[in-house]
């Protein structure tokens, strides 16, 4: 577990099924532009690109994380349909996505609530690993027993609230 002072939640690698649960769970498909906010190690983005053919866009405020998905981007010869940014989630536009996932915690999760809210149009999804968005109503849940852990998976259909 990785964690520093600018962080919204430590680095917990998301199991690579449940990372396919996810992507599923949303419904991902090929034209569609994935965001994953925190995307850590890159491996929500490299899926969604490699398995999905999704446009996928990694957000992750760690320089050596975001290196490291780069490389392995590069390996898997899908640089074309993957971008990795280094910077703050709360700089990114998110206009242009259609899922966005998020293993974050609850407070963190309130915390980027106001900015999908903005920047999200209605039909976008939202899947969030193990802790819920606050003040919106799932779609659907998702919970997956491994190795004798829960994971829970939520899923939003956002709607504009305006």
């Amino acid at each position: 577990m990785r964690q520093n002072s600018n962080s919204l939640a430590p680095f917990i690698p998301t199991p690579y099924n449940i990372v396919r649960k996810m992507l599923e769970f949303a419904q991902l498909k090929k034209s569609e532009v994935l965001f994953d906010l925190g995307s850590g190690d890159g491996r929500i983005v490299l899926m969604a690109a490699k398995d999905f053919g999704a446009k996928s866009i990694g957000v992750e405020h760690r320089l050596s994380l975001v290196e490291e998905a780069r490389e392995k981007a590069i390996e898997l010869d899908i640089t074309n349909s993957t971008l990795f940014l280094h910077d703050n989630i709360f700089n990114v536009n998110l206009k242009t996505a259609n899922v966005v996932t998020l293993y974050l915690t609850i407070k963190s999760n309130e915390r980027i609530r106001h900015k999908l809210e903005k920047e999200l149009h209605n039909g976008a999804r939202v899947v969030t690993h193990n802790f819920p968005m606050i003040k919106w109503i799932q779609s659907d849940v998702m919970k997956i027993i491994e190795d004798h852990q829960i994971h829970t998976l939520y899923l939003y259909n956002f709607t504009s609230r305006e």
